[in-house]
Formats: C-alpha cells, sequence, structure tokens
C-alpha cells in the first residue's frame, strides 16, 4: 500500500497522488566555464584595447599554477613591443592620507585632457586570514564607471616581492592595451614604496596636515624617493594647517643631497574631495617628464630600473625552486622542528639545507 488511506477500512475516500516536487538546482541551469584563449588571441585582444582580455590576462600573470605562468611570460614577450610609451607615476601616502579620492579626481582631470589610464592597486593582505579587502575602487566613483580607465587591485599576499614584480608585469600589458597613463597605487606602509619607486617614472607622495605628523613624515626615508610632494585636505579651516605642513616640507628637502635627475621636488596643497589645486598636480608630473626626457634621466632610470628586475626576478625563481625542490621539502620540516626546539640554530640549519639543495 502507497499510502494508510486505501485501506478498506477507509473505503470510499479518494486519495490525489501529490505533485513531484522540482529538484533543489534548477535543471536548466548549465555551468558556463571559461573559454582558454591561446596566447595569440590574448595579445591580439589586447591591443585591439578589449578589457575583458586585458582582465584575463592579468587573471593568468597573477596565477601561481605552472601551466598559466608560462602563457603569461609568452604573453608578456609578445606584448613588450608595443608598451614603454606610458608614463608610469607611483602614488605613496599612509592610510587615510586620501589617496584613492586624489587617484579619483586627479584620473578624471587626466582622462579631460584625452588620455586612457590604468589604476594598479597593491591592497595589503592579513597576515591572520591571508586575506584582501580590494576595496580601492569603490572609492573611486569617477573612474570605476568610465570607459577609458582600467582599475585593478591586487592583494600584496605577504609576497610583496611577487606581487610587485606581477604588478610590473601588468603595466607592460597596460601600455599594450593602450593606456598612456599608469598609476601604481601603494599600500603606504611597509617596504611597499621601495618595489612601486623601482617601476615608475614619477613617484608622488600625499601627506596630511593638522595630525601632528609632520616631523615624522620628514624623518621617514620616504621623502628621499618622492619626486613631488603634495599636501592633501588643504579647504576650509585646514588652509592653514596645510600652508605651514607646505613650508616645514620644504624646508626639510633643503637637508637631503640633489637628486640625481636634477629636478628640485616641489610641494603643493591641494584638496582632493573638494577638487581643488588639481590641474597644478598634473602640470608638476608633466613638467618633470619633459625635463628629465630633455636630460637623458628618463631612459637612464627605465634601464636601472630594467636591471633592477632582472635580479630580482633571479632572487625570486631561485628561493620558488628552492621550496619546491623535493628533497628540500622533505627535511625541511624536520629542520625547522630542531630550530623550535633549539637542537640547532637558525643559521646552521640554513646551512644544511642549503647543502642539500647545491650538492644535489
Amino acid at each position: 500500500m502507497e499510502h494508510i488511506e486505501d485501506s478498506n477500512e477507509y473505503k470510499g475516500l479518494n486519495v490525489n497522488k501529490g505533485i513531484e516536487q522540482p529538484p533543489i538546482v534548477n535543471p536548466y541551469l548549465k555551468t558556463v566555464r571559461k573559454k582558454q584563449y591561446t596566447v595569440e588571441e590574448y595579445a591580439e585582444g589586447i591591443l585591439r584595447g578589449n578589457i575583458t582580455f586585458l582582465s584575463q590576462a592579468v587573471t593568468l600573470l597573477e596565477s601561481t599554477q605552472p601551466h598559466h605562468q608560462q602563457l603569461a611570460q609568452e604573453l608578456i614577450e609578445k606584448c613588450i613591443p608595443y608598451s614603454g610609451k606610458s608614463v608610469r607615476i607611483g602614488i605613496t601616502g599612509v592610510p587615510g592620507a586620501g589617496k584613492s579620492t586624489s587617484i579619483d579626481t586627479l584620473g578624471m582631470h587626466i582622462i579631460r585632457e584625452g588620455h586612457k589610464l590604468a589604476v594598479l592597486a597593491i591592497d595589503p593582505s592579513s597576515e591572520r586570514s591571508k586575506g584582501s579587502i580590494l576595496g580601492d575602487k569603490t572609492r573611486m566613483e569617477a573612474l570605476a564607471v568610465h570607459p577609458d580607465v582600467f582599475i585593478r587591485p591586487s592583494p600584496s599576499a605577504g609576497s610583496l616581492g611577487g606581487v610587485a614584480r606581477k604588478t610590473r608585469e601588468t603595466v607592460i600589458l597596460c601600455e599594450a592595451a593602450g593606456y598612456d597613463t599608469i598609476f601604481v597605487e601603494t599600500v603606504g606602509v611597509g617596504q611597499s614604496e621601495t618595489a612601486v619607486h623601482s617601476m615608475v617614472d614619477f613617484f608622488l607622495l600625499i601627506q596630511l596636515a593638522g595630525t601632528g605628523d609632520e616631523l615624522q613624515g620628514i624623518k621617514r626615508g620616504i621623502m628621499e624617493m618622492a619626486d613631488g610632494i603634495v599636501v592633501n585636505k588643504a579647504d576650509g579651516n585646514n588652509i592653514d594647517k596645510a600652508k605651514l605642513a607646505q613650508q616645514q616640507y620644504i624646508n626639510a628637502l633643503h637637508l637631503f643631497p640633489p637628486a640625481e635627475s636634477g629636478w628640485k621636488p616641489e610641494v603643493l596643497t591641494y584638496s582632493g574631495y573638494y577638487n581643488i589645486g588639481i590641474p597644478e598636480i598634473w602640470d608638476m608630473i608633466r613638467r618633470y617628464i619633459d625635463f628629465t626626457k630633455e636630460n637623458g634621466y628618463f631612459e637612464k632610470k627605465r634601464a636601472r630600473q630594467s636591471f633592477y628586475w632582472l635580479h630580482e626576478t633571479i632572487l625570486e625563481e631561485l628561493k620558488n625552486h628552492f621550496y619546491q625542490d623535493p628533497d628540500v621539502r622533505t627535511i625541511l620540516k624536520e629542520k625547522e622542528r630542531q630550530v623550535i626546539d633549539s637542537e640547532v640554530t637558525p643559521f646552521i640549519a640554513a646551512k644544511e639545507l642549503l647543502d642539500t639543495y647545491f650538492n644535489q
């Protein structure tokens, strides 16, 4: 009996069958796999300025899969002849200095002058969860919806050198796609500024006034890298404080030796939120580019950066190869345990691991 109601004692009752329950998953839903493009197809799409191909190519760059890495490197080689024609600008400042708002305002000014802009933001990853918010794009409201702008946040994921190298390779792809102005925004903390300084033509430092941090800002070595310093939030009641901070930074710059480029770093005040003083910042950047191209420093700096990234890539590849070596992986855990238990010093353990690696 399918139902108890079918029993004779319930004779005379009609039992209707219930309707069949639909499946939980939509039967019409089909899993769509992303099409795998060839290197030639990627290159052709990027050179056409197709933002979808560019985005997927950057994802290939960031992938840790060996097959993706090989494709990415072949793609970089195809795009290199079409790169190098942009102005690369590094932008840094302490968290809360208004970097994203400033990029949004300055970027729109550059777009109105007929340029195409790519914004590459290195976002700090959590040391605990390894996660990253990647939320800078939400603060670039005007740029995020403009067809001539490409915004790509990348998580640092604890490996700043690797991310910085991938960012530099992303610059090549963006230039091949026709973006003639590249912003590289740093996290504003740690050693990221040094890595970004080694891939840009102009390094812009954003400072704040009225925070009691002027002396700290002067002490930090980052000022020696800056080609221009801008004091943000110079509006309302903060104008006098911004002017005072501007003068303090101008005085501080006299303490540093002259820059190799021959350029004297300028200090400007502006308000990213109220769009005050933005044209002056862009004018300063253009004057620096013209100045360094005339005296030959522009090309000299780019050649030096290529030399730097040659050696950085060698170090990165050696490190990856070392940790992926089967013999090293076999004894690494034991050496780590011995170090933790103070059975050997870290230096002896490291030497034994390296001896294992080199004596194969």
